[in-house]
């Protein structure tokens, strides 16, 4: 795809437990025109997750079937679990026109970036290494190795911060929803998608004219 594509494409990256996904769905059924992709997953469901809202869950052999077709645009292998996006999805969805948030990791978004240049990367933090294990112990949905792997993965991932084009704290969460929307906000009055929204009255108010003579 290239700067003609209608729609952005964002990836939201953070360390486990900062909040990202919270954040998105608070941006996504708040703005217009815009979706989160549904990545494949072969980590089981935890506790009110359902099959096709938070992820679509499919075993090993399934998720390789998918990679042997070339069906993911990125995939990437995360506390022993697979994770991959729907290449088609995403491409049919951003050439209607909608932007797309896509919530992976730091992997995961060096592949994308190859391939769609003008990727918007925006990288949530939590406001302090504290808040973030008490966010993950509260939240109860890892057993006490698992949270412990995930934060000393945090070093790695941050170390991948300056990749990225924005960097929101997830300290108060109603700011941080406000931010990033006002950064998606200003990726859509960028020059390049306005010359293809609006390209008429520029090139009607840039072209002489006898109007008033």
């Amino acid at each position: 795809m290239n700067v003609t594509d209608k729609g952005n494409l964002f990836v939201i990256a953070a360390p486990s437990g900062t909040g990202k996904t919270s954040l998105v769905k608070a941006v996504v059924d708040t703005m217009p025109n815009i979706t989160v992709s549904v990545s494949h997953t072969t980590r089981p469901k935890r506790p009110g997750e359902t099959q096709g809202t938070n992820y679509y869950f499919v075993d090993k052999t399934e998720f390789q079937r998918m990679i042997d077709h070339q069906d993911f645009l990125e995939y990437a292998s995360i506390f022993d679990h697979l994770y991959g996006t729907s290449k088609s999805w995403v491409e049919q969805t951003l050439v209607k026109g909608m932007d797309v948030i896509l919530e992976i990791d730091w992997q995961g978004y060096q592949q994308i970036k190859h391939m769609f240049p003008y990727t918007i990367g925006v990288f949530i933090l939590p406001p302090s290494l504290h808040d973030l294990q008490n966010r993950l112990v509260k939240r109860n949905q890892d057993h006490p190795e698992v949270i412990k792997k995930r934060l000393a993965d945090v070093q790695e991932t941050v170390s991948h911060i300056h990749e990225f084009d924005y960097v929101v704290i997830n300290d108060d969460f109603a700011k941080a929803q406000h931010d990033l929307m006002v950064i998606i906000e200003a990726e859509r009055l960028l020059l390049r998608h306005q010359t293809i929204k609006i390209g008429e009255l520029i090139h009607e108010l840039a072209t002489k004219h006898t109007l008033f003579e």
